[in-house]
């Protein structure tokens, strides 16, 4: 009997391909996601670790300074680590952001690759395997550079042209390109244009401090040993690292920034499996609806409620099984895809071989094999139970009342319970708590809308249906009767739907309240006519505001640098601001006056709270390294997103900061009265143009280019999102392909007592429309208002204006209808061809 019943399973797939291709794609779309998630981390993390270990290669120890605020490990320690026992040699490492401009003018863009200048190292000094010349020569004098292959290939430089690198505090500086290297670490967009040492210290350094120092230790001696005999003779602010742990760091560092990838990707998998999971539950309740005669006539004649509900379990383990396999090719194909896609945005990841771990295999084969048996095992379990003689009875399986009380009254709680945390969320004053009990309630509301939602359908489709149908008479009252006559089909298949606007709807609301808030955030604090930033991880050069400032029709410029620095031995970033700011920011005093000149300071409201800060302290300003500032605080003003904790004048910054780091985070300009604002315009991007990287913005196109920013992020997670809406749409389908068998000789009486095929079709379009607005309506409600909950949890984080898109969310409903239609058309095409004497014949 167990053989026969496994020939049953392998025979019920084998009849229904269609069937089993739809239920298929459900499990294979979610488990690609999760599979191409791992391959695409573990490849750009195994090319990084292959770049690391090269890159380090030689490296037995290194010091660097334990702080990014640390002005650098200074020269003059070079010469002491080199007079240790053990050590064999040192390599200063000097280092700093710059752009490489081409001999045409234009810039080399590395994309999200590093673009970095620094100095030459001979192979006779160099720890490291040194690069070798693809053509020309190390550099040899002061405006002499090498640039590496990958970035004079892009730049189309040769040996002897002329180029530019621009940096942050000197600007633009003209160089001749002596050579073009190659090393086993360029890759990826990265661009380094390397200069001779002293030149390196000159234009990178403050003149008294290196990036970090490489060392290399004797024949015998352990990096550990090599390590703490360094540490001896180094500061506290400095930190002496083993080359193991130099590679282990970069490893973990690398393996953090994939983590986000990798979660985002693995979130939208696992949620495409959910909405899956829907599919292939309603698609197995109905399968053993229309089946229940024929098990009930293998319960005859001997199998036991055991071998039903395995019969039942195996078809759904072989479909688990195959789509995962599927999937995980699929994941394999995903991950080479997103790859080739980044690589043609230009976005500067490292190259390398697909990796596929064992890990990503029994990961995905098990959560899709899982969600499957999981998804199939509650019908399989109602078919066993069900009485031979009463299935013989029936034509279809129907939910006894009590089963149906029993989830109506478990919806009631879990909901209610889920209100409760909302409620606790949206009462709390911690951020944390607020959006922990949010997500809790969150779910709570969704698992109670899911249990309830047959009742809902009754409610919501019964008043919709009779205003869409109204204008189709008769056709429009069959299609609203088929949409409720089976309430909990109907809500499995609407639910699916239903979870994905919820996220795209909830998403849309957050992205809005964020474009919102920025706009708020500079209409009220910004009054600037123009502002002068950059796109790429250089600051604004320096000399590029001077230049600024001396265009005809500017009345003043503002420029505010970032100072990370001690304060009173506690780390905070704040702002130095050189030039007026009251004409171009409203700053709004709660206390005191704003007054940054001399060894004025100002702070805010939060921080001078925090700190117990009051007007008249004198705070000591320092970094390591550097010089010791005090300031005396002069006032105190209300939290600003833009300034930060405290503002001082640029004289403390650049005491604190090292010059070669002098650069802008932003300048602001105001014109002079009566000023041509398009021919200042011309005149402030005529002044910068020399250096590259600056954009010249009104305040308008600045909003712009943050919300364009915005929306990019939101049409990616509206694209991954797509999964779960298409994913919906092969339930509906498969959901009314199945319901069309399952009708089929009512469809052939109606034929025969006169319905016309195309009445036919649209009964099905219309029924399909109703269930597809059904599931819209609940997503887009509860997507709506956890959005804008989830939204007010963030308002400390700067999301303070609250922005409901409710014109997208009509255009959301409307598309659902039509998405409804489309995914009617093959069930209701098929329905139509129903031959109405075949179909009234059959027993």
């Amino acid at each position: 009997m167990a053989n026969a019943m496994r020939r049953v399973s392998v025979r019920n797939l084998r009849a229904h391909k269609v069937r089993l291709l739809l239920t298929l794609i459900s499990v294979i779309l979610g488990t690609a996601f999760v599979a191409g998630s791992f391959v695409f981390t573990d490849t750009l993390k195994g090319s990084f670790d292959k770049i690391f270990t090269t890159a380090t290669k030689g490296i037995d120890a290194q010091v660097k300074p334990r702080h990014e605020y640390s002005a650098g490990v200074p020269i003059s320690l070079a010469d002491k680590v080199r007079s240790l026992d053990g050590v064999r040699a040192v390599q200063p490492e000097i280092t700093a952001p710059a752009v490489l401009v081409n001999s045409a003018g234009k810039r080399v863009d590395p994309g999200g690759a590093p673009s970095q200048a620094g100095a030459w190292t001979t192979a006779a000094d160099s720890l490291t395997t040194p690069p070798s010349f693809v053509s020309g020569r190390a550099p040899s004098g002061p405006d002499e550079v090498v640039v590496n292959q990958s970035a004079a290939k892009k730049g189309h430089l040769h040996t002897g042209d002329h180029a530019k690198v621009v940096l942050p505090n000197t600007g633009v500086q003209d160089v001749t390109v002596s050579g073009i290297y190659h090393s086993d670490t360029d890759t990826g967009g990265y661009i380094g244009v390397l200069f001779t040492e002293q030149r390196a210290v000159s234009l990178l350094t403050d003149g008294a401090h290196y990036t970090a120092l490489d060392i290399a230790a004797d024949s015998g001696v352990s990096q550990r040993q090599l390590a703490d005999r360094i540490a001896t003779i180094t500061p506290s602010t400095l930190e002496v690292k083993t080359g193991q742990q130099v590679r282990d760091d970069a490893t973990e560092g690398v393996t953090a920034a994939l983590s986000f990838v990798n979660y985002i990707l693995f979130a939208f998998g696992v949620i495409g499996l959910i909405v899956g999971t829907f599919i292939i539950y309603n698609t197995f309740s109905m399968l053993i609806a229309q089946r229940l005669r024929e098990l009930a006539l293998l319960r005859a004649i001997g199998a036991s409620r055991k071998q039903i509900r395995r019969s039942v379990v195996l078809e759904a383990a072989i479909i688990g099984l195959i789509g995962s396999l599927l999937g995980l090719a699929g994941g394999v194909g995903l991950a080479y895809g997103l790859h080739a896609l980044l690589d043609a945005l230009d976005l500067g990841l490292p190259s390398g071989g697909l990796v596929l771990s064992p890990r990503t295999v029994i990961v995905s084969v098990l959560l899709g094999t899982g969600v499957t048996l999981l998804s199939a095992y509650a019908p399989a379990r109602r078919a066993a139970k069900t009485p031979p003689v009463a299935a013989m009875r029936e034509e279809f399986a129907s939910a006894s009342p009590a089963s149906m009380r029993r989830r109506i009254l478990i919806g009631l709680v879990c909901g209610l319970l889920g209100v409760a945390a909302t409620v606790g969320g949206f009462a709390s004053s911690s951020a944390g708590s607020s959006a922990g009990l949010t997500g809790l309630g969150l779910v709570g509301v969704c698992a109670g809308t899911m249990l309830l939602s047959p009742v809902l359908a009754r409610w919501i489709i019964s008043p919709l249906g009779r205003l869409v149908g109204r204008p189709f008479g008769t056709v429009g009252r069959l299609a609203r009767t088929n949409a409720v006559r089976n309430p909990r089909r109907t809500a499995a298949t609407a639910f699916a739907l239903t979870l994905g606007l919820l996220l795209v709807s909830g998403i849309a609301v957050i992205g809005a309240s964020m474009k919102s808030s920025i706009n708020a955030l500079f209409d009220n604090n910004v009054k600037a006519d123009y502002i002068l930033t950059t796109k790429i991880q250089l600051n604004v050069p320096a000399p590029a505001a001077a230049a600024a400032a001396k265009v005809n029709g500017v009345q003043s410029l503002t420029e505010l640098h970032d100072l990370d620095a001690l304060v009173n031995g506690k780390r905070h970033r704040g702002t130095g601001v050189d030039g007026p700011l009251t004409p171009v920011f409203n700053i709004h005093m709660v206390q005191g006056n704003y007054d940054v000149s001399g060894n004025g300071m100002v702070v805010s409201k939060t921080a001078a709270k925090d700190n117990g800060w009051t007007i008249g302290d004198p705070l000591v300003f320092s970094r390591p390294g550097g010089a010791r500032v005090t300031e005396k605080v002069t006032g105190i003003y209300e939290d600003s997103q833009l300034l930060g904790p405290y503002l001082v004048n640029g004289d403390a910054y650049r005491a604190l900061v090292p010059k070669n780091e002098w650069a802008d985070m932003v300048a602001l300009v105001q014109a002079a009265p009566g000023t041509d604002s398009a021919a200042l315009k011309q005149g402030l991007e005529a002044a910068t143009n020399d250096y590259y990287v600056v954009d010249v913005n009104t305040r308008d196109e600045f909003k712009g280019q943050i919300a364009s920013q915005v929306n990019g992020l939101l049409g990616l997670l509206y694209g991954l999102l797509g999964l779960a809406i298409v994913i919906a749409i092969l339930g509906i389908i498969n959901t009314l392909a199945l319901s069309v068998v399952e009708r089929r000789r009512e469809i052939g009486m109606l034929r025969a007592v006169g319905m016309q095929r195309k009445q036919v079709r649209r009964t099905v379009y219309l029924e399909s429309a109703l269930i597809a607005v059904f599931g819209a309506v609940l997503g887009l409600v509860i997507g709506l208002v956890y959005g804008s909950l989830f939204t007010h949890t963030l308002r400390d984080q700067g999301l303070d204006h609250l922005s409901v898109p409710f014109g997208q969310s009509a255009l959301f409903l409307v598309l659902s209808a039509v998405v409804g239609v489309l995914a009617a058309l093959w069930p209701g095409i098929r329905a139509a061809r129903t031959k109405p004497l075949e179909a009234i014949a059959e027993a």
